[in-house]
């Protein structure tokens, strides 16, 4: 096992550990699924670095598609710099939006949290919730 910056014994015992839970199958055969280290190569410094069997079965746990695509080092510098990745209400990286318009049945000035499309109306809260009510009525 390669220690990446500061040879924690933490992190080798937690690493050691992953492994384990990795190589245990799950009963009655309904799912058998079995990880192992695999050696990936970091996008920013093209070092290789381990993608453990437990950050595996972590990622699969968690329905994770991609895999990582940093050593530690390389991903710490990153969230240092950049800082931590966004909330997610704004998980696709879109930045929240939003436009001051007229509402088009009150004529109040109002905030929509979208761009509208050309020819289509924009409503107020107010006329939003009248519609949606009388809509479900």
């Amino acid at each position: 096992m390669a220690d990446h910056g500061g040879g924690n014994n933490h992190a080798i015992a937690s690493e050691r550990l992953n492994m384990a839970f990795a190589a245990m199958h799950w009963s009655k055969g309904a799912l058998a699924m079995e990880f192992q280290d695999r050696m990936l190569k970091c996008v920013d410094c093209g070092t290789d670095f381990v993608f453990t069997a437990g950050e595996q079965l972590f990622f699969h746990d968690k329905q994770f598609r991609n895999e990582p695509k940093r050593c530690k080092a390389c991903k710490s510098k990153r969230v240092s710099v950049l800082g931590p990745t966004p909330s997610r209400q704004n998980f696709q990286g879109h930045a929240k939006v939003e436009t001051h318009g007229v509402c088009s049945q009150c004529g109040k000035e109002t905030t929509v949290p979208f761009r509208p499309t050309q020819g289509r109306p924009i409503f107020c809260r107010d006329c939003f919730r009248e519609r949606r009510h009388a809509a479900t009525a």
